[in-house]
């Protein structure tokens, strides 16, 4: 078992905030997290492209190859693999662990399940140390009709964690555990189960998706907002020395 994937088997859930670039991952290993996942949205968003089209293959691979060497874990949101065909989601797949990525999520979008176990079988083959979180939008997408039946062809696929965002109704959720024999990833909603909940439920993984880009979005434009306003904006400001040196420092 790699150190990764042991992360997903401990007394608590693993947290994973999901960065947006360079500064961002490294402030929250600062803070003490082992893992970083990235978020689809703040990929999209930088580049000016729309999240979830398949657009943003190079823009991924390229903040991959910036934060795989960091001293922490770091897990990539891929998308759907930004391709119908396995064995091109499997070749980025190889591109991702040979930049130093332990992880990839892949999501269905209410695709075929068949073709979405393709490609977890592709990429289980092709980077068998790269630790793969199957994503299902039965619940994001839909009402969570055939959810069970996607997570068990993708359990049959070899997929070492599902993740099934939109879910938060308590006995879905533990009903779900007690049905996988991977661990289960929810998406944390500020309006659903806190961590010690999901953690009492049986959670082992929890992402933070595209929340922390979206609330730091929002904090710049209170602040600008504030500030046309003649008030001087309040809430917590990283000094300009101390996100400069979230860059300039090397590697350990």
């Amino acid at each position: 078992m790699t150190t990764f994937a042991a992360l997903h088997h401990t007394d608590t859930p693993l947290l994973l905030p999901n960065a947006w670039d360079h500064a961002s991952a490294r402030a929250f290993a600062d803070r003490g997290f082992r893992a970083i996942g990235t978020t689809s949205l703040g990929v999209a968003a930088a580049a000016g492209l729309p999240d979830g089209t398949s657009d943003t293959r190079d823009e991924t691979l390229r903040l991959a190859l910036a934060l795989g060497s960091d001293p922490y874990l770091l897990s990539v949101d891929a998308e759907d693999g930004y391709s119908e065909d396995p064995e091109k989601v499997a070749e980025f797949a190889r591109e991702l662990a040979a930049v130093g990525a332990v992880g990839i999520n892949l999501e269905d979008r209410l695709g075929s399940p068949t073709l979405h176990a393709a490609k977890i079988q592709a990429v289980k083959a092709a980077a068998p140390g790269l630790f793969v979180n199957a994503r299902t939008d039965t619940y994001w997408l839909g009402d969570g009709e055939g959810t069970l039946d996607r997570l068990d062809a993708y359990q049959q696929a070899g997929t070492d964690c599902v993740f099934v965002p939109g879910v938060t109704g308590p006995r879905e959720i533990g009903a779900l555990v007690k049905h996988l024999a991977v661990p289960l990833n929810i998406l944390y909603t500020p309006t659903g189960p806190t961590l010690p909940q999901l953690a009492d439920l049986g959670v082992r993984r929890v992402s933070l998706g595209s929340l922390l880009y979206r609330r730091a979005l929002g904090a710049a434009l209170e602040a600008v907002g504030e500030i046309r306003e003649g008030r001087a904006p309040g809430g917590a400001v990283p000094s300009y020395d101390a996100v400069d040196a979230l860059s300039r420092r090397e590697a350990t």
